[in-house]
């Protein structure tokens, strides 16, 4: 049994007990995960991003302190007391890992995606990035370095991924559904508009 059937086992058993003890129940339990993957995460480290993208001020104090940043937008909490946003660049892609665990800003992102746990991400990050990113469908031109960022349990990361071309006439809202979690993270890229 891997690492991974091992963890969802356990939790598997956690929720059972406390569903049994009558402490929660699986509604419960599915409307805070849904809420982690949908609603809490990904889409108010969207928010940050579109403000970056539209607000060059909101922009330095992010990528400054990307904690007291994203605090003004009342964005923080659960495993986001402190991260750093690094910003793509025609240049420079960022891409973030974690080789120790998966630590991970949930409070900006949401729930972790499984690849992002696996031991053979997490290794294969730091190894080759740039295997990694087009295993995710993400072709950089090859002059563009890239850099790997180790989160740890002090520090995460948060990538300000590139604006689309064409987003110029965009407002806030329409700017964040471009961002996805995976732009987010520097394995994906921000979505053109339709």
């Amino acid at each position: 049994m891997s690492a991974r059937d091992d963890t969802a086992l356990r939790m598997r058993a956690i929720e059972s007990l406390l569903i049994e003890k009558r402490l929660l129940t699986e509604e419960v339990v599915d409307r805070i995960a849904s809420a982690y993957e949908h609603d809490i995460g990904p889409l108010r480290g969207a928010r940050v991003v579109a403000r970056a993208w539209s607000d060059d001020g909101f922009r330095e104090r992010l990528l400054a302190d990307g904690t007291a940043a994203m605090g003004e937008l009342g964005i923080g909490g659960f495993v986001a007391e402190h991260v750093v946003v690094v910003e793509n660049t025609p240049e420079l892609h960022n891409l973030v890992t974690c080789t120790l665990c998966s630590c991970y800003p949930w409070g900006v992102l949401g729930l972790p995606p499984s690849w992002y746990k696996s031991p053979e991400y997490r290794s294969r990050a730091v190894r080759e990035p740039r295997a990694v990113l087009a295993d995710f469908g993400v072709e950089l031109p090859a002059g563009t370095a890239i850099r790997v960022w180790d989160s740890s349990a002090e520090v995460r990361y948060l990538v300000l991924p590139l604006r689309p071309p064409g987003t110029e006439g965009l407002d806030e809202e329409a700017l964040a559904e471009l961002v996805t979690r995976d732009a987010m993270i520097g394995t994906g890229l921000a979505q053109a508009p339709a």
